[in-house]
């Protein structure tokens, strides 16, 4: 965080994302704090921001992505710097650039974020109706929930700060709480957020609404394991077939190169040909201008093109000429390819777990041979609880193999044992940053292990 309060100390930048007529509308930089939400048209331009900081590099624009997957089995790393190598064979150390880099990503999309709940209730502006007010506070309330609930399940134990930074004393005495408080935090935010929020008219998953509230709680509530909670949000999302659909075939939402905003996505991020995601050339290979750092695990390549597993899905990796696979979810170029936070395969996997959990394994059966369908393949039959679960585990590892979620998954339902060989539970928490420790000056305890 010592970066993000010294550049805070000069000046609070928000910048746009590309998207819309919203985020096209680019913002002022280098505006001084006291001026920077006056009017509708400042607070607009401060929600915009946080949107940018969500979509950035650090966080969901490339580096927290990994780490949701190199952890995992799907993914390889092609290069030498043990840096990624860490979180492969995992041995990460709190001295990794990456863990800080993202840390820091995260406080700052909360510190705008907390900006923009703590000072739009109080602008006057006769423009500025309440209703414009609950709908930006509503959406910077969802995003400080999903930066909480991204910080619980990667380190577990991390300061909570609710008002905005603008000096180092402002979190002197900020204390370190426990995962639990860290979720009952999400949790709470995005119960303040729901009824701020408005249900979408027409599909437009740049912005958050009331339904992609529902769709984080169904996600919150499915890594709680509170079943009956994750199946009644994921439901009522199902249930809005006019905005969300599983888009036919499976690639039909990434491709071609000009598909953005379609009703497979409940929530994604948007890129422009001058604000580029920076996951395209980690992905594509040389021959197609990228530098191929990551790539699909050979196992991954293998369960891809198998007509019985994959089906449709191998459209997510390409092969050169030279025979050399990659992954092809990132491939625009410009690198304009959107940031899938939340797709609506994810809310029917959840409904379909969740039942699965209660023992409701007929009714699971349906959500979950739905996305099967999807991908072209057959339906699943089998009546047991425990074969049900590992049907919807191994369809989520290939749905959303380039995706933030095949480690947290594995971890989530503890499996990383037996699935990854990894038998030290004190790694399923990534370390604190080093530099954060030393910062804190004794507020930040490393997590045990490290």
């Amino acid at each position: 965080m010592k970066q993000l309060l010294r550049y805070l100390l000069l000046f609070w930048t928000v910048l746009a994302i590309s998207c819309g007529k919203f985020l096209d509308v680019k913002p002022k930089d280098y505006v001084s704090d006291d001026q920077t939400i006056t009017d509708k048209t400042s607070a607009q331009t401060a929600l915009r921001g946080t949107y940018r900081k969500l979509s950035a590099d650090g966080y969901y624009g490339s580096l927290f992505q990994t780490f949701g997957y190199l952890p995992g089995d799907n993914v390889q790393w092609t290069g030498s710097q043990s840096v990624i190598q860490q979180f492969i064979t995992h041995n990460i150390q709190a001295d990794n650039g990456n863990l800080a880099s993202v840390w820091s990503a995260i406080y700052a999309t909360i510190n705008s974020a907390n900006h923009v709940i703590t000072k739009v209730p109080g602008v006057n502006d006769a423009a500025f109706s309440s209703d414009d007010k609950n709908q930006i506070v509503g959406e910077a309330l969802a995003i400080r929930a999903l930066s909480y609930f991204d910080l619980a399940r990667t380190w577990g134990n991390v300061q909570i700060t609710l008002t905005p930074t603008l000096t180092m004393a402002d979190k002197e005495n900020v204390e370190q709480r426990n995962q639990e408080a860290v979720y009952a935090q999400v949790l709470a935010d995005l119960n303040a957020a729901e009824p701020l929020l408005k249900a979408p008219v027409s599909a437009n998953p740049v912005r958050i609404n009331q339904e992609t509230v529902w769709a984080l709680k169904a996600r919150y509530y499915l890594y709680r394991g509170q079943w009956s909670e994750a199946a009644a949000y994921a439901a009522k999302v199902l249930a809005d077939q006019k905005n969300y659909q599983l888009v036919q075939p499976y690639a039909a939402f990434f491709s071609p190169a000009s598909t953005v905003a379609t009703r497979e996505s409940v929530f994604e991020l948007s890129y422009s040909a001058t604000y580029t995601n920076s996951h395209r050339n980690s992905w594509q290979p040389p021959a197609n201008g990228g530098t191929r750092q990551w790539a699909p695990a050979d196992a991954f390549i293998t369960l891809v093109n198998d007509a019985a597993i994959g089906g449709n899905r191998k459209a997510l990796v390409g092969r050169t000429s030279a025979g050399l696979w990659y992954g092809n979810l990132y491939y625009r170029s410009p690198a304009t390819d959107p940031a899938y936070i939340i797709r609506i395969a994810e809310l029917y996997l959840i409904y379909a777990e969740a039942l699965a959990q209660q023992g409701k394994t007929t009714e699971a059966l349906t959500p979950l041979n739905a996305v099967r369908g999807r991908a072209g393949l057959t339906d699943f039959t089998g009546t047991s609880k425990e074969a049900a679960l590992l049907a919807i585990e191994n369809e989520r590892r290939v749905e959303f193999a380039f995706e933030p979620h095949r480690w947290f998954d594995l971890v989530r339902t503890n499996r990383a044992a037996a699935v990854l060989g990894l038998t030290d539970a004190q790694k399923y928490l990534f370390p604190i940053p080093a530099q954060e420790i030393l910062l804190s000056k004794g507020r930040l305890a490393q997590n045990p292990g490290y």
